[in-house]
């Protein structure tokens, strides 16, 4: 079983890293384009996506879960393709807290491994994200994005 490798370097900044078994490009293209998202991101539960991958687009995912509907958004700062991308990242039932994520992919003997760099305001919001049970969640759609490099191979 694959699993992410977490870190917190700093009060504010959290990492997280994961390999898988498929070429950057497929992988980049995951990440970047709403027809490969809405297959993994959101655990590969139903998920509506919006996205408009340029420096200043924006994007908006909503996963439905249990009946319930999960809203993120953020905007897009940097992107050098295939290899990184930043973009904000924030929960819409709490507003204002506002992340900056930046994903790193690279590639080594046709396997990708994806790093996310996390930037928080504050501990409290670095913290309250990891209690929040993202990790597991992180964890179930990196485990849907196997499966779907798989069927995609």
């Amino acid at each position: 079983m694959k699993t992410i490798a977490m870190s917190t370097p700093a009060p504010t900044e959290l990492v997280m890293s994961r390999t898988f078994d498929a070429p950057k490009a497929l992988v980049w293209a995951a990440h970047t384009e709403a027809e490969h998202l809405r297959h993994w991101w959101g655990r590969g539960n139903p998920l509506d996506v919006t996205i408009d991958f340029r420096v200043g687009g924006t994007w908006r995912f909503v996963e439905t879960a249990g009946g319930t509907d999960h809203a993120f958004r953020g905007e897009f700062r940097e992107i050098t393709a295939p290899d990184t991308f930043t973009w904000t990242f924030e929960y819409e039932p709490m507003a204002g807290h506002v992340a900056v994520e930046t994903y790193s992919f690279t590639e080594e003997d046709g396997k990708t491994t994806v790093t996310s760099t996390t930037q928080f305001t504050s501990q409290k919001d670095r913290d309250g994200m990891i209690q929040s049970g993202m990790e597991a969640g992180a964890e179930q759609s990196y485990a849907a994005l196997d499966a779907y490099l798989v069927k995609l191979g």
